[in-house]
């Protein structure tokens, strides 16, 4: 079994266990009424996407979201989360050590204590036991998450009975068949489309696209036809399925939470790997951690 096949099958009890630590983490992560804004790269700025969506629908204030390397420093902030699995990624580095000199409060969300960040952010949170050996992110990107979701108090126990049954659940044959994927969101699920997306290209090189759901029929559903899929991660519009239909293509509603849906494609993501002998630990031309090298730009 590979890293990334063994970290995503273990994502429930990470949420739980998330879940369980985000009371005790209230004083460090952000108040009800603080303008915030969170930031990561890759997986991570997806997933401050969502959480960002999921913070203002809770009404706890105006969020926002940014690539580390496009956040506004001329804008002011209460406090900035920083979402960094590695604690390395040059980008994230370079942004907290300017909001330190800013004066800016900052709280990193992490999976290992031991790395640089740990100097630059005023607090931290630390989910060890979500970290990962492979490559491809997975548990500590819906693990850190959770912990914001449950904050902010839209987290529930069904989300993790979601997230079990997403594993227990066979994989159509026909959508393990498919050589293109559009998956859909709507409010916070619009990151973890964006996410689930990112996913099928990082681990099996198929071709993959995302957007807002009402976005949908304004162009990308030309592409749409037999052997594609189009998957909704969460609520989908009224009468989008029978149109996805009538292009041939097949349609796969989100029946569960959406991080369990983001645990069903991460299922996908390997099962087309493995048929295709392709290594989901070590997608072509990743690393574990973007460090770049003094004045070098971003390539991710």
């Amino acid at each position: 079994m590979s890293h990334v096949a063994n970290e995503l099958s273990t994502q429930p009890d990470c949420w739980e266990r998330a879940a369980d630590i985000a009371s005790g983490r209230r004083d460090v992560l952000p108040e009800k009424g603080e303008r915030t804004a969170i930031v990561g790269c890759g997986t991570s700025y997806y997933m401050a996407q969502a959480a960002a969506a999921l913070r203002e629908e809770a009404g706890h204030g105006e969020t926002d979201a940014f690539p580390a390397s496009e956040f506004p420093r001329h804008r002011r902030y209460d406090r900035v989360v920083a979402l960094t699995r590695s604690g390395t990624t040059t980008e994230v580095l370079d942004l907290l050590a300017g909001l330190r000199d800013a004066g800016v409060r900052t709280t990193a969300v992490i999976g290992d204590a031991a790395t640089p960040v740990t100097s630059l952010a005023d607090e931290l949170v630390v989910l060890d036991f979500a970290d990962e050996r492979a490559v491809v992110q997975t548990r500590f990107a819906t693990t850190a998450l959770t912990l914001l979701r449950a904050h902010v108090g839209a987290h529930t126990a069904a989300v993790a009975a979601d997230g079990r049954a997403a594993l227990a659940e066979p994989l159509p044959e026909r959508l393990v068949g498919c050589g293109q994927f559009t998956f859909l969101g709507r409010g916070w699920s619009v990151g973890v489309a964006h996410e689930a997306a990112l996913k099928m290209r990082e681990a099996s090189l198929s071709w993959a696209e995302s957007y807002p759901a009402m976005e949908y029929r304004h162009g990308p559903i030309s592409v749409s036809g037999p052997g594609t899929a189009t998957w909704s991660i969460g609520e989908s519009p009224e009468g989008l399925a029978e149109q996805v239909a009538g292009t041939g293509a097949l349609w796969v509603a989100g029946r569960l939470d959406p991080l369990a849906e983001l645990v069903r494609v991460h299922r996908l993501a390997v099962a087309i790997a493995d048929g295709q002998g392709l290594d989901p630990d070590r997608p072509r031309h990743l690393t574990r951690s973007v460090i770049l090298a003094s004045g070098e730009e971003a390539v991710r």
